[in-house]
Order: C-alpha cells, then sequence, then structure tokens
C-alpha cells in the first residue's frame, strides 16, 4: 500500500496543485500559509494512507486536511476565518458568476499581478503559487539562476505578508493593468512544459492553451492576449511532428507540413487576425506572425525565411530579449545573410549567453552557413548545455556529421 499511496499523492500533486493552492489562498487570503498548510497535509497522507488506505476521493482529503492546519493555525494567532470568503468555494468549487475571472487559477494569477509587487516577480509568482512549480523550474524559463528566482520569490511573499495584501478579487477595470504579466506567466508555463513534458505539474502545455482562450474571453479586446494565444496555437499544431515514430527530434525545417493540426493552425490564425484588428501591437503578436509565417509552408512549400528575418527585426526593436536576438541570427543566416547574422550573435554579452544552450544551437548553425570554423566546438557546447535527451542525440548527430573544422568560436 505505501507504493499505492505515494502513486495516489504524486498523482494529485501533479493535476490538483495549482487549483488546491488557488482556492486554500483565496479564502485565507494567504498565499504562504496556503502552499505551508497544503505541503503539510501531502506529508500526512504519506504517512497516514498507507495504513489506512486510500481514501475514496485523495483530493478532498488533502483540501480538507490542509484546511483544518488552516483553522488551528488561525485559532492558535486568534485569527477568524471570513465566512464570506470561505462562502465563495465548495470543494468542487467554480466561483460565482459574478466575479471579474470565472476561473479560480487564473483569478489567482491576476492577484499575483497585484501592483504593489514587483514586475520582475509577477510571472514567477503565478508559475509558483498556481502551477505548484518549484524555484529552479521557474529559473529556467527567465534565465536567472535558482538561487536568484528563490531569493525573488521569498522576498515577495515576505512582501505580502508585511503589506497585508489581500486576495480581494480584482475589479474589471483592473484587469488590463494587470494582464502582461497574467500573459507572461501562462507563455512561460508553455515554454516550460515544451521543453519538460515530464514537469511535476503535468502538461503545462494544455493548461496554458487552455488559461489563454480563457483569458480571450475575459478580455476580447486586449490584442495581446489574442496574440499569445495564436503563439500557442501555431506551435502547438506541430506537436505531433516534433518527433518521429521513433521518438528522435525533428527541427522545424524539416518537419512535414502534412503532420501539422490544419485545425488549430486555422484557429491561430483567427486569433491573429482578431488581434490586428485591434490595432494594439505588442510582442506576442510579432512572435505570432513568425509563427504565421512558418505555417505558409504547409500551403507553398517554402518557408519565407527574408520576411521571417524582418519580423524578428521589428520584434528586436522593440523588445530585445535573448530569445528575439538569437531567433533573428537564425533567420538572418537561412535568409542567406549569414554575415549578419555573425554580426547579431557578436553583440549579445558573453556572461548573458555563456549558459544559453540555445544560442550555441544558433551560433553552430550560422557558423556552419557561413562556412567558419568553430561548428562543432559550438555544437558541443550546445550538448553540453541542453537537458532534453532527445534534443541531445539530435545534436550529437549533428555534430558526428560535422566536417573536422579546428579551433573555438571564433
Amino acid at each position: 500500500m505505501t507504493d499505492a499511496a505515494a502513486v495516489a499523492a504524486e498523482r494529485v500533486a501533479r493535476e490538483s496543485y495549482g487549483r488546491l493552492v488557488a482556492l486554500l489562498a483565496w479564502q485565507w487570503r494567504d498565499l504562504a500559509a496556503a502552499e505551508d498548510a497544503l505541503s503539510e497535509a501531502f506529508a500526512a497522507a504519506l504517512r497516514t494512507w498507507p495504513e489506512q488506505g486510500l481514501p475514496a476521493s485523495p483530493e478532498a482529503w488533502l483540501m480538507a486536511a490542509a484546511r483544518r492546519r488552516l483553522l488551528h493555525a488561525a485559532r492558535h494567532t486568534r485569527l477568524t476565518q471570513d465566512p464570506a470568503v470561505t462562502a465563495l468555494f465548495d470543494d468542487d468549487a467554480a466561483a460565482p458568476a459574478a466575479e471579474a475571472v470565472p476561473d479560480a487559477r487564473l483569478r489567482l494569477m491576476f492577484v499575483c499581478a497585484h501592483p504593489a509587487l514587483a514586475e520582475n516577480v509577477r510571472a514567477p509568482l503565478m508559475l509558483q503559487a498556481v502551477l505548484g512549480l518549484d524555484a529552479q523550474v521557474i529559473a529556467s524559463a527567465f534565465l536567472v539562476s535558482p538561487t536568484a528566482m528563490a531569493q525573488r520569490l521569498v522576498r515577495a511573499k515576505a512582501r505580502i505578508r508585511e503589506t497585508g495584501l489581500r486576495f480581494d478579487p480584482p475589479e474589471a477595470s483592473e484587469l488590463p493593468g494587470r494582464l502582461a504579466a497574467v500573459l507572461e506567466a501562462i507563455y512561460g508555463a508553455y515554454t516550460l512544459g515544451r521543453h519538460d513534458p515530464d514537469t511535476p505539474a503535468g502538461d503545462l502545455r494544455e493548461e496554458a492553451v487552455f488559461l489563454a482562450r480563457l483569458v480571450t474571453v475575459l478580455q476580447p479586446d486586449q490584442a495581446e492576449a489574442w496574440g499569445l494565444l495564436a503563439l500557442l496555437l501555431h506551435v502547438e499544431a506541430r506537436r505531433a511532428a516534433q518527433f518521429d515514430a521513433a521518438g528522435r527530434f525533428v527541427p522545424l525545417p524539416r518537419q512535414d507540413p502534412a503532420a501539422w493540426d490544419a485545425g488549430l493552425a486555422a484557429e491561430a490564425e483567427r486569433a491573429l487576425w482578431t488581434a490586428a484588428r485591434l490595432r494594439q501591437p505588442g510582442p506576442f503578436q510579432i512572435e505570432a506572425a513568425i509563427q504565421s509565417a512558418h505555417a505558409q509552408r504547409r500551403a507553398t512549400g517554402q518557408t519565407p525565411w527574408a520576411g521571417i528575418a524582418q519580423l524578428y527585426a521589428l520584434l528586436v526593436a522593440h523588445h530585445p530579449s535573448l530569445g528575439a536576438r538569437v531567433g533573428q541570427a537564425v533567420a538572418q543566416a537561412e535568409a542567406g545573410d549569414a554575415a549578419a547574422a555573425l554580426t547579431t550573435l557578436a553583440a549579445l554579452p558573453g556572461t548573458t549567453v555563456q549558459a544559453y544552450a540555445p544560442y550555441w544551437v544558433a551560433r553552430a548553425h550560422v557558423l556552419e552557413c557561413a562556412g567558419a570554423p568553430g561548428h562543432a566546438a559550438a555544437l558541443q557546447r550546445a550538448i553540453g548545455l541542453t537537458e532534453d535527451p532527445r534534443l541531445r542525440d539530435f545534436l550529437a548527430g549533428r555534430l558526428q556529421a560535422a566536417p573536422p573544422l579546428s579551433g573555438a568560436p571564433s
């Protein structure tokens, strides 16, 4: 029974952690206390279930155990539970239709985007509070060290306690001002799920797409919400083609467009056109346009690399993220301007890219396109930084096929 109990606890953690934390935090207005109580409930489950057997509803058991711990703490500190708050949810809990944000998870995300919190912690806090990810996983999405991310999250929770920040339902008028951080968190969740499908929070990609769709329903006049949905749907449309029947990684230019999901791609295009009609330009719309350009290969058989390079130039001009600049270099090389691609890569700070695997993959490709030395060395660096074994095998295959060029990357 011990193994069965552990498996059940793990399943609930994967499937329900975010929902349980969202409900507890909302009811008790204390995110840190909710996380602590749920953690203690999981520990109690691993002690109790092997002896007493699995409960009929493990999720309900954990919810009840966490609530008991919160009640005990409340009595100990002479706090009282607000009936108006706890009445919002029953154990299966959907929020009343009158709420500005009817989904408990998304509502907690908007709370985490409170203006009293630092901008750089809002999206990471959402990923931890709503999806149950740890600091190390979150750090990889934001290109910071796990230690720095852990400190950032601890400071945010201390800020919540110190300021007495209440988890009051956000008014509809407050949502647009908090939307950017929510979209960033949804995009981060999808990215993490894409690169780490075995994450403890389950399939983050499906969760992210669901939340992105929900945001467009709640904020239909916000172009960036539609842009993010279009971006995710275009990438999701190619999901089945990313690996072949043997599980080997297939890069986008080598994928068979016939294997792409035409329905999702069409939905993505409708979302992108909806965003365009709103005339509110933003980075997610540009990224979605880049993915839309890739999708043209299904109809034309050709990838419009020159147009993609121009879109990347627009993205970098207004939103010069590291990923955008690396993508720009690849597009420049594919469009036939390897010299410009090398210049783009050379302009990136060495300390920023030294541990960024996509940079070294891009550098290897650009050097190969330019016929310059250093291609193999860059591939070796990329392999060492890549965690996904399928992508690592693909890169190793490229390294094996690489010409014997000597010298370090120039």
